[in-house]
C-alpha cells in the first residue's frame, strides 16, 4: 500500500479510484464514498475534483435505492442527488484497474493466514480479483472442518474495505465439498476448472 499511496499521493485516492474501477457503471454519492473510504470529508472532496479534472470519473445526477438502518432491520431507500461514476471513455481504465490489485493484492500464503480463525481450512483457492480474472464467478473457495463462518466474513469484509469491491466467496465444510465434488457440481468446476492459485490443499484435491 505505501507504494500506491507514494504513486498516487494518498492512501484516500487509492480507495476511492478502487471504488469506482470495481464498480464500473455504478454511481455513487458523496457520503456513500466517505463511508465506503473511510476517510476524512474534506480530503475525499479534493480527491474527487482531482479525479474529475483528470477524466477519470465524470459528475452526474441520478437515483438509486441506498440501504439505511431502521432499528434493528435494514431497508432500502431511494435517494436522489449529485454524485460520480466511473468514465467509461478513460483509456487507460484495465491497466489502472490491474495496477491497483496487482501491488497490493497478493495471492500467497499471507492471503490464506487471514482466514487461520476461519477454521481448520484444508483447501483455499484464490481466482477472479485475484488473479486478475474479472469474469470469474468465485473470488475465493474456502473448504475445512468447524469453518466459523462469521470470522471468515468479518476477514472478508476487511478485503472489501481494503480493496473497495465486493468479494464473492465461497466457503464448505469438508465433507459437504468432497460431496458436491463427486457429483460434478457446477460451482466447482467453474472454480476448479479454469485459472486459479490454490495456497493451501490438505486434501489432495489438485494433482501433483
Amino acid at each position: 500500500m505505501d507504494t500506491l499511496t507514494a504513486l498516487f499521493g494518498s492512501l484516500a485516492k487509492v480507495k476511492i479510484l478502487r471504488m469506482f474501477l470495481f464498480n464500473q457503471g455504478t454511481p455513487f454519492l458523496v457520503k456513500e464514498i466517505i463511508d465506503r473510504s473511510k476517510s476524512p470529508a474534506p480530503i475525499v472532496k479534493k480527491e474527487l475534483a482531482a479525479l474529475v479534472k483528470a477524466e477519470i470519473i465524470k459528475k452526474r445526477l441520478f437515483s438509486k435505492e441506498v440501504e439505511v438502518k431502521k432499528g434493528d432491520k435494514v431497508i432500502l431507500k431511494k435517494v436522489s442527488g449529485t454524485g460520480y461514476v466511473l468514465s467509461d471513455t478513460f483509456p487507460y481504465l484495465e491497466p489502472l484497474k490491474n495496477l491497483l490489485t496487482v501491488a497490493s493484492l497478493h495471492a500467497d500464503e499471507t492471503l490464506a493466514k487471514r482466514f487461520t480463525q476461519g477454521g481448520r481450512i484444508k483447501l483455499f483457492v484464490a481466482s477472479g480479483i485475484f488473479i486478475q480474472d474479472w469474469n470469474s464467478r468465485v473470488d475465493l473457495l474456502i473448504v475445512g472442518d468447524e469453518l466459523n463462518l462469521n470470522k471468515i466474513e468479518s476477514v472478508i469484509k476487511v478485503i472489501e474495505s481494503e480493496i473497495g469491491k465486493e468479494i464473492a466467496y465461497s466457503a464448505f465444510e469438508t465433507q459437504d465439498f468432497q460431496y458436491r465434488q463427486g457429483i460434478h457440481d457446477r460451482l466447482i468446476r467453474d472454480i476448479l476448472d479454469y485459472p486459479h492459485i490454490t495456497l493451501v490443499d490438505r486434501m489432495g484435491v489438485e494433482p501433483q
